[in-house]
């Protein structure tokens, strides 16, 4: 396995930015997602990685050697589509046992009626039939490896591709939206069997999606890329309670966080919808956006109010939407008993805690809080 390196990345086409100069280094074993809405660049960062595509500039290194100009061929990776790109009239023992065959024979032995005649090939195929066994063993293929892949179902048809991809032992798995053309129910299943796979080989994995449910459950690290731009890279629960810019706020997270206009006062205290939130920033004053979880926002007691437009039952959990005076779109607040909800019209009063405030600037990017000196006195009269 290798360490892979990506350093000021960039890629135009006919003279616009799809990627903008992107850093990225992922360790030996480690398995990272690239996140981010459709269109962001994260599927030609993959296929620069592999050598399907190449960067305007910048540099790939793979286990410490630059591989800008390699073959893909000659990269030793294994890439596992969106489409699964199995060949139809193969079953899938063959299937899985393309690249070795590529890899270990010649163009003679290959061959349906010569090859048969010529020692070696007899030899050679002992050895891939024990591979592929192998590794159907652990992708639980074993009673398959006869039937054509028109034959299986989406979840066996994406094991087949990945069993593909592991015969080749490779230094690492590029994955491109493996689990997009699957339903629902079987995406959840899909998740936990990467994830195993993953345990199991020890290898390096990179995931391309634009599912941050799949980014967040699989990975040890996501990289969050927005229009050509690598905003933020880190554990997902760190990312996800820490975000360093509102667009990865807004994109991390189901439901999205709830954005308010704010302002940061000439004494560093934040406001929001007129209401003082107990926490202070340093610097000028200046306009401002504050972000708040559905699940953080506290609902009963506050001191803001807000009428309830829309509830979402999920049945463990639901989602109350509230109409607030200065708020374009209706701000969500979970509510964990779903056995008394508040019906359409009413209105009830909310509010967060200090510590629940995501402050951005203008710009988008995060301002850094503390709590105001007024909330500090208090805790310390409380004895906290």
């Amino acid at each position: 396995m290798a360490t892979i390196e990506l350093s000021e990345i960039r890629k135009s086409f006919d003279g616009t930015d799809v990627l903008k100069g992107v850093d990225l280094s992922i360790e030996d074993g480690e398995f990272v997602s690239l996140v981010g809405p459709s269109g962001c660049g994260k599927s030609t960062l993959l296929r620069i990685i592999a050598g399907l595509e190449a960067q305007t500039s910048g540099e790939v290194r793979i286990g410490g050697e630059p591989v800008d100009g390699v073959r893909p061929s000659q990269r030793n990776l294994a890439m596992v589509f969106q489409s699964y790109a199995l060949y139809p009239h193969l079953s899938v023992f063959d299937n899985i046992a393309v690249p070795l065959r590529m890899k270990r024979l010649t163009t003679l032995e290959r061959m349906p009626l010569l090859g048969r005649l010529l020692p070696n090939r007899y030899r050679v195929e002992r050895e891939i039939r024990q591979e592929v066994e192998h590794v159907a063993a652990q992708l639980e293929l074993s009673a398959f490896l006869k039937r054509k892949p028109g034959q299986l179902s989406g979840g066996q048809r994406q094991r087949v591709a990945v069993g593909r991809a592991i015969v080749r032992r490779p230094v690492a798995f590029l994955f491109d939206e493996p689990l997009s053309n699957l339903d629902a129910k079987l995406r959840v299943h899909m998740r936990a069997e990467i994830a195993q796979l993953h345990r199991r080989l020890q290898a390096t994995f990179i995931y391309v999606t634009h599912d941050q449910a799949e980014a967040m459950t699989m990975s040890g690290r996501i990289a969050v890329m927005i229009g050509g731009e690598l905003v933020q890279v880190g554990r997902p629960a760190e990312v996800y309670d820490n975000p360093r810019d509102i667009r990865v706020a807004e994109f991390v997270g189901s439901p999205k966080i709830n954005v308010l206009p704010g302002q940061v006062r000439t004494d560093g205290q934040v406001e929001a919808l007129g209401q003082r939130l107990g926490v202070a920033a340093l610097g000028l004053a200046r306009p401002c956006r504050i972000g708040v979880r559905p699940e953080r926002v506290q609902v009963g007691s506050g001191p803001f109010s807000g009428a309830v437009v829309h509830v979402e039952n999920m049945g463990a959990e639901a989602f109350v939407h509230l109409g607030v005076d200065g708020l374009a779109t209706p701000l969500l607040a979970r509510i964990g008993d779903v056995r008394e909800l508040p019906p359409l019209g009413s209105v009830l009063r909310f509010g967060f805690t200090p510590d629940a405030v995501r402050l951005f600037d203008a710009g988008g990017k995060r301002i850094e809080t503390h709590a105001a000196p007024s909330v500090v006195r208090t805790l310390e009269v409380a004895g906290v």
